[in-house]
């Protein structure tokens, strides 16, 4: 992240097309509006569009803007993002989802630095710096007819690959207290601390939805935390969920370990006595909780009971 950080703020200075890539969550955005602050336009406009909320028809309306009459419904001309962001930066979120044929447009307008609003005669100039991202494959979608090869060189000359949040591993602990001081301190509270399997259930989550994922995860728990303490109870279900099945996992693995430790030192064991170590090992990783001994043997508790009175 340090070199990603460090290339950003090198390519800030450009006024250059720019490509940010990376799943969804990641923080494009973030990126986008930190490599504009970091440029000679930070005093301009930073013009956000998510193209995949935008309708095809109303596409080139939107970027370009249009004259009065040009449609039906057209009562009053009306600037586009391009001359919003004029002096700026015109952040181009999810461009992979961008209608071909508005591409073309799109590719003209960065060529000629100059637009032309929907029914007008004449372009005009429009002067702004162009950050593009996507989750997509672009190589893929240009394979597929989806995405134009021109366009695609001519914004991957300066791309960033933003890491998912699995990929940065370190990231993740000190994200954790700034996010929790961060919603603490838009929400009135003062969290003094966080419980140990809370701190646990966070760290060892994967995060499909990398760091928006881990945020709205932090907010939900700082919403519901009372007495200044984050606990295991407040987080989403998913990530309690998968905490669980990786302490299950490890315990499971340490019993398959010990008995494949007891077996190599000793001769063969009957599979009665296989089945009694098996059982002991098991109690004793659960700490001699018998309820889930039997959940992780996956028989009764009235067969476990059994089986231990035989001994």
């Amino acid at each position: 992240m340090q070199s990603l950080f460090h290339d950003a703020a090198r390519l800030a200075d450009s006024d250059a097309p720019m490509l940010l890539l990376g799943e969804s969550g990641t923080g494009k955005e973030l990126m986008a509006r930190a490599v504009h602050a970091e440029s000679p336009r930070r005093d301009g406009p930073f013009v956000a569009v998510n193209c995949a909320s935008i309708p095809g028809e109303l596409m080139e309306s939107e970027f370009f803007g249009h004259v009065k009459g040009a449609f039906t419904g057209a009562d009053e001309s009306r600037q586009g993002l391009f001359q919003a962001a004029r002096g700026g930066s015109l952040f181009l979120d999810e461009i992979g989802e961008m209608p071909i044929a508005l591409q073309a447009k799109l590719l003209r307008a960065l060529q000629e630095k100059s637009v032309r609003a929907v029914g007008a005669e004449r372009e005009e100039t429009v002067d702004v710096r162009i950050i593009a991202a996507t989750h997509r494959h672009l190589e893929e979608e240009i394979e597929a007819g989806h995405f134009r090869s021109d366009l695609f060189y001519r914004l991957e000359t300066f791309s960033l690959r933003i890491p998912p949040l699995r990929e940065r591993e370190g990231d993740i602990e000190r994200l954790i207290p700034a996010l929790i001081d961060k919603h603490a301190g838009q929400q009135g509270k003062h969290i003094q601390r966080i419980e140990p399997a809370a701190l646990e259930a966070l760290l060892g989550y994967t995060y499909p939805g990398n760091v928006r994922e881990l945020e709205n995860a932090i907010m939900r728990a700082v919403t519901l935390a009372e007495a200044g303490q984050l606990c295991h109870a407040d987080l989403p279900q998913r990530i309690r969920d998968q905490g669980e099945a990786q302490r299950r996992h490890c315990r499971e693995a340490r019993v398959e370990g010990a008995l494949a430790n007891a077996a190599a030192r000793a001769n063969w064991p009957s599979l009665e006595e296989v089945e009694k170590r098996y059982i002991r090992k098991v109690l004793e990783a659960t700490g001699g909780n018998k309820r889930r001994t039997a959940e992780v043997l996956g028989i009764a508790r009235r067969t476990l009971y059994r089986r231990l009175e035989e001994e």
